[in-house]
Order: C-alpha cells, then structure tokens, then sequence
C-alpha cells in the first residue's frame, strides 16, 4: 500500500477509541523535506496545513481535523504551509474502518 489514507473531520468517539489525545505530540513550524516511512504512521492534526507529494503518487493537502494513515515504505515531500501540531503513533495496522 503506498496510498495516504485521510478521514476528514472524524467522529470524535472513534477518535476516543483509538486514544489519539495520548498519543505524543509533533510540532514542525513552516518548511520543506523529504521523508521516508519505515513504519505506518497515523496522525490526527490538530493544527496546520501541509500538501504531501509522494515521489510516485498524486499530492495531497492535510490539516486541521484531519486523521491521516501514511503507509510503511512512502517517500515524499513534507511542504508545511501553516504551522502544524499533531498526534501521532506508528503501528501496522492502523485504520480498521
């Protein structure tokens, strides 16, 4: 799988299911880099925007209220157009919907 998986606005119980407000935090101020997943990460935004360009896929624009599957083995840009703060965790399985 090297599709990004974004639900946008998600339920807040399913949110409280899969614990995400004890999830760590992530802050990043605006900026532009390369990143490589070794792992699946999922993250809820809480703040920010920012378009994802994978190296073979179409970009795609995170932010606010997003929760958002990045698959194990993605390489991309990170382009953060506004200040971005998130939950995040790293697991395999991550979105079972």
């Amino acid at each position: 799988m090297t599709e990004i998986d974004v639900i946008h606005n998600p339920d807040k119980q399913y949110l409280a299911d899969k614990g995400v407000e004890s999830w760590p935090l992530w802050e990043k101020s605006e900026s532009s880099f390369p990143w490589t997943y070794e792992d699946t990460e999922t993250c809820y935004f809480l703040a920010g925007e920012v378009v994802v360009k994978p190296v073979n896929g179409e970009a795609v624009t995170v932010g606010e209220g997003d929760l958002v599957v990045f698959p194990a083995g993605l390489s991309c840009t990170w382009e953060i157009i506004k200040p971005v703060r998130k939950h995040f965790c790293f697991e395999t399985s991550a979105l079972s919907r």
